[in-house]
């Protein structure tokens, strides 16, 4: 890719030689061949490989010099090398913002290039490419799958094994096992919108605008801003959520964490809304209690999951304020301090909550508590 060359360089005559250069070096106006070949002989000569350009210029002077005579310009030479001039911009014109993944069913060569991860997926005889209404997300079916199998809905879980990569075919996401649950944010949207529409064992070739995927902020540090991305997809398992309250404490432990660090993800995006959303269904998940009722766990799992569940509730209190839902964000922090009353986080954020509803008493009670169990903070969480 050229880098767009400044149209105003007088002082490289191999680019355009001037009326004047052209009229001093033929000083015969009947000699055209030799003004031919002195107009194309210093570009072909010092230009080389950009052949097509001293072509262009070649032209340029023809239409601008005619005859060679030394008479005024007139309007239709001004305008002939103008006309010139506007085609070799347009030649030149840098056109990166203008490139996007080109159809793999009609570039072997591109993926190809692919060298950093083998393929998951063999060769398969390619199908259409189908659209949203919007056209920033496309599909492309290399195999069907099973028609007897309804396709995946809002609220199920799946397993799909997938592969991803930028324009320059970079892999920046494999897994050969992802499990999610549809509409629970877990992955972007494009992933999502694009397993709804598959069937069990279906593959197909997933083509995302950067809207459905990082879009602005992309993902640091592989996924740049307003990045498209190419899937390479198989719907492997499509079944129904599992209830939270049957799963083993152990595995409430893994997904209820898997939800809190999908917060804090969203989190540091400035994404509150959706961050407070992962938060509240981490803490869904990270129980000890039974479908009965009773509690089921053990007492180490039960301090993990009580952790656990300190650290979204802290976290979402942070987001809810970030959201200005200050009601909510008190009650959240008072959640934190029935289940660890020393928590000098909780303590803080509670006291000035108060403070600002106006309740100074319960308000000065709580902040000394939490001045007494960390003094250092006090500049930093009340200043």
């Amino acid at each position: 890719m050229e880098t767009e060359a400044c149209c105003e360089q007088p002082e490289d005559p191999a680019v355009e030689p001037t009326e004047s250069e052209v009229r001093e070096a033929v000083p015969e106006p009947a000699n055209q061949v030799a003004a031919d070949q002195l107009a194309r002989g210093p570009a072909e000569e010092s230009e080389g490989p950009r052949s097509k350009e001293p072509a262009a210029t070649e032209s340029c002077a023809e239409e601008g010099e005619g005859t060679g005579t030394r008479s005024a310009p007139d309007p239709e030479r001004e305008s002939g090398k103008t006309e010139c001039k506007e085609r070799r911009k347009l030649r030149k014109t840098n056109s990166w913002k203008m490139v996007r993944f080109q159809d793999p069913s009609m570039d072997d060569e591109v993926l190809e290039r692919d060298s950093s991860a083998e393929s998951l997926f063999p060769e398969y005889a390619m199908e259409e490419w189908t659209s949203t209404k919007d056209r920033l997300l496309r599909k492309k079916a290399l195999e069907p799958g099973n028609p007897q199998v309804p396709h995946p809905t809002w609220g199920q879980e799946v397993t799909v094994k997938m592969q991803c990569v930028l324009e320059d075919r970079t892999v920046v996401e494999k897994d050969s096992k992802l499990v999610f649950v549809i509409g629970e944010g877990d992955v972007n949207q494009a992933l999502e919108e694009c397993v709804m529409s598959m069937q069990q064992g279906e593959i197909a070739l997933l083509l995302a605008d950067s809207q459905y995927a990082y879009g602005l902020l992309g993902r640091d540090p592989d996924i740049p801003a307003w990045a498209p991305l190419l899937y390479q997809l198989q719907l492997l398992d499509v079944r129904d959520k599992p209830d939270s309250l049957s799963l083993s404490i152990a595995d409430r432990i893994r997904i209820g964490n898997q939800k809190r660090e999908r917060g804090n993800f969203h989190f540091q995006r400035e994404e509150y809304c959706m961050a407070a959303r992962a938060y509240c269904m981490a803490l869904d998940v990270l129980t000890t209690r039974r479908r009965d009722g009773s509690d089921g766990g053990v007492e180490p799992e039960e301090e993990e999951v009580q952790d656990d569940r300190v650290k979204c509730l802290n976290n979402l209190a942070t987001a809810q304020l970030k959201l200005e839902q200050f009601d909510e964000a008190l009650h959240t922090s008072r959640d934190v301090l029935s289940l660890e009353p020393d928590n000098v986080k909780a303590l803080f954020r509670t006291g000035k909550l108060l403070s600002d509803r106006g309740e100074y008493k319960e308000a000065m009670e709580v902040l000394k508590k939490a001045l007494k169990l960390e003094p250092a903070t006090k500049v930093r969480s009340c200043g």
